[in-house]
């Protein structure tokens, strides 16, 4: 609720605003919305906002439909099909505006194919100025890449890796779901690990970045205290690259 919120309150921008300010007083001013129904002012006013305003909605509700439901879909008439649907939707909307509107003033509402033909413009002028690429949603950011190491482990698993330790011919995985042990060189798995940021600390140890919650020191050898308490050995080989990346403090 609260991303779609602040989705909708994405769009209304300084320059919406100021534009709006200004357009749409003259746009009441210059235009009677429908032939032989006069109007004063204020309820022109009212009508060119409502219906600008309903068109702004149905056109970020359609457009984040297609988002949600149809982005796996590709076929060339998408905008086509965006502008049939924000007509659909418009057309029915306005005309429920405009007849309460006119009831209120004392006028018969008019009819639908007058209501139609601003359904057609709106609907295709909304569409073809806001048009952009589906994947640059404000709604919804791309997926982070994960590492290929991760397609070693169960389907299930949803953890945190926390460090890759040789054992043998094989490599345990330390996680927050446990330690899985799969085949593989140590070296092909620190590179599956790509792109998580991780240091070796030993020849048989290496370690995610992120899980590292503090250095200790004991009988002056050097572990680093991981987030799941664990304590890994730094040896002098690697000790200063640790130290110039900023692990070792």
């Amino acid at each position: 609720m609260k991303t779609t919120l602040r989705s909708i309150l994405a769009e209304f921008t300084l320059q919406r605003g100021v534009a709006g300010l200004v357009f749409l007083p003259l746009l009441a001013i210059a235009f009677q919305p429908f032939p032989g129904i006069s109007l004063s002012f204020l309820p022109r006013l009212l009508f060119w906002c409502g219906a600008m305003a309903l068109a702004l909605a149905l056109t970020w509700f359609v457009r984040k439909l297609f988002f949600e439901y149809l982005s796996f879909v590709e076929f060339r008439g998408r905008d086509v099909a965006q502008v049939a649907l924000v007509f659909a939707l418009f057309v029915p909307s306005v005309w429920l505006f405009a007849w309460l509107l006119l009831a209120a003033q004392g006028e018969q509402a008019p009819g639908i194919l007058s209501v139609a033909s601003y359904g057609g413009l709106f609907a295709t002028g909304l569409v073809l100025v806001r048009s952009k690429p589906l994947e640059t949603s404000p709604d919804q950011a791309p997926e982070p890449q994960k590492p290929r190491l991760l397609n070693r482990l169960p389907h299930s698993f949803q953890g945190q890796v926390f460090r890759l330790a040789v054992r043998d011919h094989s490599v345990d995985v330390v996680t927050s779901e446990g330690t899985f042990t799969i085949r593989s060189r140590f070296t092909d798995a620190i590179a599956e690990m790509e792109p998580v940021n991780g240091h070796c600390t030993h020849r048989s140890h290496w370690v995610v970045d992120a899980a590292v919650s503090g250095v200790e020191r004991h009988g002056g050898k050097i572990f680093l205290r991981l987030k799941n308490d664990e304590l890994v050995p730094v040896s002098r080989k690697y000790k200063p690259e640790l130290e110039c990346d900023g692990i070792i403090q």
